[in-house]
């Protein structure tokens, strides 16, 4: 067997394309669009170079046939948060051989123990967390956009060379027009007479302002929690732009109290119910496909990709008003048959809470796995979050 680094483009492209063949049996595979691997190790596009490094390579058996790929990365600014410093591979992919895999993990671990570091997480992004994260173990359906899917065997395979759990995700699912819990309800008509209370969705005419609030909530509700940096006000408008092809106005909403932006609640059509149809290429073609289903009403679910409430307003009934205050206004359309709420860590019960008392259910299980170079120290789970 033999190991080739990706340094031309025509074996990047080669470590793009290798996974098709391999799934080609697989009627749930939905294949990524190749842009957006191309990104990740793009070092123009990809803002994680500039405090990072990342390598790739392909393996390649006696034949020449391609039978693996993997990459190793590492994000300076997060390395060295841990007790041992850490860097991730991920974009695993393989042939069920054992031989093939251990080859592909030794070299990432190689690489990183060069580089000082003491662990490795897998399979990750050499990006945020809500992208290409954690080992699909549990609910082997069509994958949502940018979410893993793999065979069930590379669990056996992350098993076998000595990986362990450093924490589960749980993706949690739940019909758009089933009725909540009566509880939620309740609640939420009590906070709702509250005139200091109010819940709208987006207006795209007013796109800036609202690109502002949802800053406000999300670095007040989520920056400094597992090295989340704060939002600028540059950041989120970018963002909010770069989603207007897709966003639905009536799917993202708003909290107020009294004026002030407290919690966020933001919900897309479910990409990949349109990528399935492109086969990884968003060329003209692509384009023209995608454009028609979105047109035909192809998609029936949606995707729950934010939801935060600011710290001063949680446990208050917030979380439940929010959801119903979408529900009054989307459920009457009949539009959506399903939604499925982006990945809840182990480490965070709170949220698992709050999804399980909207009466959602666990539909996926991923693993991040951690692999320590040197087994006698003591292995530890993720700190659970307060």
């Amino acid at each position: 067997m033999q190991l080739i680094e990706v340094t031309t483009k025509a074996v990047g492209e080669e470590f793009i394309t290798f996974p098709v063949p391999l799934y080609k049996n697989d009627l749930n595979y939905i294949r990524p669009l190749d842009d957006d691997i191309r990104k990740v190790f793009d070092t123009e596009r990809n803002k994680f170079f500039k405090h990072g490094s990342a390598v790739r390579w392909i393996l390649k058996d006696i034949s020449g046939k391609i039978i693996g790929r993997v990459a190793a990365f590492i994000n300076e600014s997060k390395a060295y948060t841990f007790e041992q410093p850490t860097g991730g591979m991920g974009f695993f992919e393989c042939v069920n051989d054992k031989k093939a895999a251990f080859l592909l993990f030794d070299k990432c671990k190689e690489w990183l123990k060069e580089r000082k570091m003491e662990a490795m997480d897998g399979p990750v992004n050499f990006g945020e967390r809500n992208a290409w994260w954690g080992m699909l173990i549990d609910g082997f359906t069509e994958p949502t956009y940018q979410i893993n899917y793999n065979l069930p065997y590379y669990k056996e395979l992350f098993d076998a060379y000595g990986f362990q759990v450093y924490f589960y995700q749980y993706s949690y699912g739940l019909g758009m027009n089933e009725p909540r819990p009566k509880k939620f309800y309740e609640k939420s008509e009590k906070l709702m007479e509250d005139k200091d209370f109010s819940f709208c969705h987006l207006d795209m005419k007013r796109v800036d302002k609202f690109a502002e609030d949802f800053r406000y909530i999300y670095n007040k509700a989520f920056s400094g929690r597992a090295g989340v940096k704060e939002l600028s006000k540059e950041q989120a408008t970018k963002l909010m732009q770069s989603m207007k092809p897709v966003i639905v106005e009536d799917l993202f909403w708003f909290g107020y109290h009294k004026e002030e932006p407290i919690a966020i609640f933001f919900m897309l059509p479910e990409l990949n119910k349109y990528f399935k149809y492109v086969n990884g290429k968003m060329d003209l073609f692509g384009k023209l496909k995608f454009a028609y289903h979105r047109w035909k009403g192809t998609c029936r679910k949606v995707f729950g990709f934010v939801f935060g409430v600011i710290p001063d307003f949680q446990g208050k009934g917030v979380e439940g008003s929010i959801v119903i205050a979408a529900n009054y206004i989307v459920q009457p359309q009949l539009r959506w048959d399903d939604i499925e709420l982006t990945w809840i860590a182990d480490f965070n019960p709170k949220m698992m809470k709050v999804a399980e008392n909207l009466g959602a259910r666990i539909i996926k299980t991923h693993a991040t796995y951690r692999k320590l170079f040197d087994e006698t120290k003591e292995f530890k789970r993720a700190k659970l979050e307060e």
